[in-house]
Order: C-alpha cells, then sequence, then structure tokens
C-alpha cells in the first residue's frame, strides 16, 4: 500500500521499505541521524498517513467509547485529546490508541460533535472489526476517514513558529498539548492536533486528501528558515524510543498487559465507566506483577536489537523490544520485558549480543525528556 505523499518521497529520493504492508519512507539524503537531531532542535515533518482514523459520531458514541477504551472518555472537553488503549476480554492490549473529542463546529460539512480514533497502520482493519462488532445496539456514526484524509506530524521545537503564518482559526499561542481544533493551514480546512510521537512539541494533521501533496510542500517551504526538513520513520523509530513511546508489536502486544507495561497511569481509569478488560485489569492491578517493560542502558558498547536475550547470572530473565544507539544522549539504550524482581533501578543485567554478554543496567524511563516543552 502507498500514502497518498508516496510520489513526493519517490521523487525527492526517499529510500522506502515496507513498514506493515506500506511503502513508507525509511529516510532522505540526509540519513536517519541528522533528521533525528533536526527535530530536536528544529523540526521534521513526517508522513504517517498509513495511521488509521475512524471518526465515531451520533447520540450514543460517548457510551460506546466508555465501553471498548480504556479512559474515562467523559473526562474529556470538546477540544481535547487523551491517550487509550482498546484491550481483550483478558486484559491484553488490542492496540494504543489516541482518542480526540472535536468541538462542535457551525459548519455542517465538519465534524460536529464527533470523536475521532487513531489507531496504528498494522492494526486498522482488525480494529476496525472489532469496533464495528461492539457498535451493534448503539445510536452512533461509525466512518473510517483515513482515505479521505491525509495525516502528518509537524514536530519540534520550532513547529509552532513555523505553522503559526500557514494556520487560521486557532491561537497556537494558547493551543496547549493535546488539543484539537478545526483549522484552515493554508487555506485548506485541516483537523489540528497538538499530539506527536517523538518526544517533542508540535502537531499531527489531518490533511484532505485531495491536494495533500501541495500543503506537504507549502509547510516545507514556510519552515525552509527555520531547518525544518521532511523525515523518514527511521528517524521517527529512534525520537519514540529515546522518550520511551512504545511501538506496537515491538514493546506491546495483546499478550501483554497496560499495568506490566508501565502504561495504566497513562491511558487507564479503573473508575467511571466500565469497559471491555476491566475485570481482568482489576484483577491484575491488585497482584505482583510477574514482569514488565523495563529501561536499560549498555555498560559495555553495543547495540541491544529486538529480540536479544537479557540474562543475569548467567539465566535468561527478559527480551529486548527495542534498542539503538541514542543520537540525543551519545548511550546504548534498550528497553525490554524482564522478570518483575530483576527490574529494580540499578539493576546489572547482561544483554546478549552476537553471543558475548553485554553488561547493562536497569535504568529510569524516559531516557530523553525534552527541554522545550512550556
Amino acid at each position: 500500500m502507498e500514502t497518498k505523499l508516496h510520489g513526493w518521497h519517490a521523487r525527492a529520493g526517499a529510500r522506502m521499505a515496507d513498514f506493515g504492508g506500506w511503502d513508507m519512507p525509511i529516510q532522505y539524503e540526509g540519513g536517519p541521524r541528522e533528521e533525528h537531531l533536526r527535530v530536536r532542535g528544529a523540526a521534521g515533518l513526517f508522513d504517517i498517513d498509513h495511521m488509521g482514523r475512524f471518526e465515531i459520531s451520533g447520540a450514543g458514541a460517548l457510551d460506546f467509547l466508555q465501553g471498548i477504551q480504556t479512559w474515562d472518555a467523559s473526562r474529556i472537553a470538546p477540544g481535547r485529546a487523551h491517550y487509550s488503549m482498546l484491550c481483550s476480554e483478558s486484559g491484553g492490549i488490542l492496540d494504543d490508541i489516541f482518542l480526540y473529542r472535536l468541538s462542535r463546529s457551525t459548519n455542517p460539512r465538519e465534524y460536529r460533535g464527533a470523536w475521532l480514533m487513531v489507531v496504528n497502520a498494522s492494526n486498522r482493519s482488525k480494529d476496525w472489526e472489532w469496533l464495528a462488532s461492539h457498535a451493534r445496539g448503539f445510536d452512533l456514526v461509525l466512518r473510517d476517514r483515513s482515505d479521505d484524509t491525509c495525516m502528518v506530524a509537524l514536530q519540534g521545537p520550532a513547529a509552532r513558529a513555523i505553522l503559526e503564518p500557514l494556520c487560521t482559526g486557532a491561537d497556537l499561542a494558547g493551543f496547549g498539548h493535546r488539543r484539537v481544533a478545526e483549522v484552515a493551514i493554508a487555506g485548506a480546512a485541516t483537523l489540528l492536533c497538538s499530539t506527536g510521537y517523538t518526544g517533542e512539541p508540535g502537531y499531527e494533521m489531518l490533511l484532505p486528501a485531495e491536494g495533500c501533496e501541495p500543503l506537504w510542500s507549502e509547510i516545507l517551504a514556510a519552515g525552509a528558515a527555520a531547518g525544518l526538513i521532511p523525515c523518514g520513520l527511521a528517524a521517527r523509530d529512534s525520537l519514540r524510543a529515546e522518550a520511551c513511546l512504545p511501538l506496537y508489536g515491538h514493546d506491546i502486544d495483546e499478550g501483554v498487559d497496560p499495568f506490566s507495561a508501565g502504561l495504566a497511569r497513562a491511558a487507564v481509569c479503573m473508575e467511571g465507566h466500565d469497559f471491555v478488560g476491566r475485570q481482568a485489569l482489576t484483577e491484575v492491578s491488585r497482584a505482583p506483577l510477574i514482569r514488565c517493560l523495563a529501561g536499560f542502558e549498555m555498560i559495555q558498547p553495543g547495540v541491544p536489537r529486538h529480540g536479544y536475550a537479557i540474562t543475569k547470572d548467567g539465566q535468561a530473565v527478559g527480551r529486548v523490544t527495542t534498542g539503538l544507539f541514542s543520537p540525543s544522549t551519545g548511550r546504548y539504550l534498550a528497553m525490554g520485558w524482564i522478570e518483575a524482581e530483576c527490574a529494580k533501578v540499578g539493576t546489572q543485567v547482561d544483554i546478549v549480543i552476537r553471543d558475548f554478554r553485554k553488561a547493562a543496567r536497569v535504568v529510569e524511563r524516559p531516557f530523553y525528556t525534552s527541554p522545550h516543552w512550556r
């Protein structure tokens, strides 16, 4: 599958590769490290059109959402957004999602009284079928907006300054984090969300599918003087890894629960609503953890890749899910699942890299915190 910006990437000389069935730009000429550091210091523009976008509207939308995802949606005010999860009856993570409560608009062609759910690209079909199967009996309309919109992300400390001259309909200086509003970007009706997956301030935007390539180019041109460049998935992955933001299918999946992953505080509200998986998660929350997702720093140099074994005193105690050399910190870092009794910060373990045990220690997450939030 191809995103609506695929042609632009090809003409720009991007290195393309398969990602969950999508032909995506992995990097551009300057390479992932340059793109990574540009986002940390200035800004980068990402094609994230592979992500799924579902609109839920109607009188029964709130009741439906209260029953199928883990956050108390009644706490999300119009124009706000929150991280959440879809869970199975056994408490396993079917997907981690972002839920946006859209403000009422005087324009009936816009998103009147609706909600937007953004899901992972690899789970789009699965999530749609799961939501549709649970929507029966509710007074609502469930629409897949993935094809009639194009989703892009402008991330980095210069993002606001770049977007302000192009944006009408919102005061970006007072917009705040995790907000959503209907605005015009370079005259095009856009859903603007102050969210992201890099650890830096920035925006995710739903542009009109028709004409999205000229808009992409116009945003790049507007930010050129501020250092804006297009960025690929390699930089997006290293950025999210430094901020310890989980990647579905690597760090989390249906076989793990939000509490063991350390994500319950961010994504789960046990009070106020009865959702799929709540009973199982109640039991998990009351029992000692057996294993958990932890962060690691290599004591001995080496890149701890996905799937590498974690050992202690020669015994296997876990497995790496994400590993990298961190451009922002200059350290070799990893996340991985480990037996809970070995997960205390400061505990020394070994990570087996190409049949050699390399010393590492458990450290606090996140590995990197942006100085640009305000």
